[in-house]
């Protein structure tokens, strides 16, 4: 018959590995040295191995296969910890999964500070991150593919919304762009006469409607990574957000467009989530966190507004 070691077992092996001692995981434990000493000895005889060396020591010495079977124990105990840590959320009402949309034009250090501290903050809460674009994040809050949703707002959504901070907007172009060789401020219709790169919405949302499109001739894309890599190579110029460009910025590898008639655009970021429910833990920390480290990374921005945000604060990425 094979052995079948209980978990109450390999937790008190891992408890005198740990504490140096029977008598000490005993005090641990709660329990008396004598129940320790049984066990790990029950546990010997159903393993037929010697996991500790008692002979000449003053403390039990953990053998060469002891050690072995000490990381599967500790492994073991893990799970048997997880699963109680799961239950004890369940009843505390903690969420078992929070689905997050977020949209690909929010600063990258934003997400990856809040995800590490989301995983510290709750070890057992899965996951299930959407990146998308303008439209997609609404949608997937208001179908109910996402628990909780980052990113900006474009018209009238029945959604309830708590803005969280801002993203810049300016206009860029590769430095042999024939709109950066200009003097500036570009006027418009120099502008007009070469190819845009805009950022379209895959969702319906916004179908049939520009924001923040000057030129007559433009190329549509689905996402800003991709924009991004067109403009420094030169085919073509637009709105990209200003963390995205900084080092390009700063280096020469991209040029702001001084367009006239225009400024740089302090695009709001919402968190959103249906109106019919409200946020479990997981997710209201979720907002809190995105607040927070939002505020940290707009305190760096430039100090460009008034409180009175323009018309042009509301549009998408042009």
């Amino acid at each position: 018959m094979q052995p079948n070691p209980t978990l109450d077992q390999l937790q008190i092996l891992v408890t005198v590995a740990d504490t140096g001692s029977f008598s000490a995981a005993g005090r641990k434990l709660n329990r008396a040295q004598s129940v320790i000493s049984y066990g790990i000895a029950n546990l010997e005889a159903q393993l037929g191995l010697k996991l500790f060396e008692r002979e000449g020591t003053r403390e039990p010495q953990l053998t060469d296969i002891g050690r072995a079977m000490l990381e599967d124990a500790r492994r073991m105990v893990g799970v048997l910890q997880r699963i109680r840590s799961r239950v004890d959320s369940h009843h505390q009402g903690l969420e078992a999964e929070v689905a997050l949309s977020v949209d690909a034009a929010l600063p990258s250090s934003v997400l990856v500070r809040v995800l590490k501290a989301f995983e510290a903050q709750f070890p057992t809460v899965m996951l299930r991150l959407h990146i998308g674009t303008l439209g997609l994040i609404p949608d997937h809050v208001l179908s109910g593919q996402a628990d909780l949703g980052i990113g900006g707002m474009l018209g009238e959504v029945d959604i309830h919304l708590v803005r969280i901070g801002f993203m810049s907007i300016v206009l860029a172009a590769a430095p042999s762009h024939p709109l950066a060789l200009l003097p500036k401020p570009v006027a418009i219709e120099d502008a007009r006469e070469h190819t845009q790169l805009v950022v379209t919405d895959q969702s319906e949302r916004t179908k049939g409607r520009d924001f923040g499109v000057f030129a007559y001739r433009t190329w549509r894309l689905t996402d800003v990574r991709t924009k991004h890599t067109l403009m420094r190579e030169g085919l073509g110029w637009g709105g990209l957000p200003r963390w995205l460009i900084a080092d390009d910025l700063a280096s020469g590898r991209l040029v702001e467009i001084d367009l006239e008639l225009f400024r740089e655009v302090r695009s709001p970021l919402f968190a959103m989530h249906r109106n019919d429910s409200s946020p479990k833990p997981a997710a209201a920390w979720l907002i809190d966190q995105f607040k927070r480290q939002l505020g940290c990374f707009n305190e760096m921005e430039p100090d460009l507004w008034t409180d009175e945000e323009p018309e042009t604060a509301r549009r998408s990425v042009p």
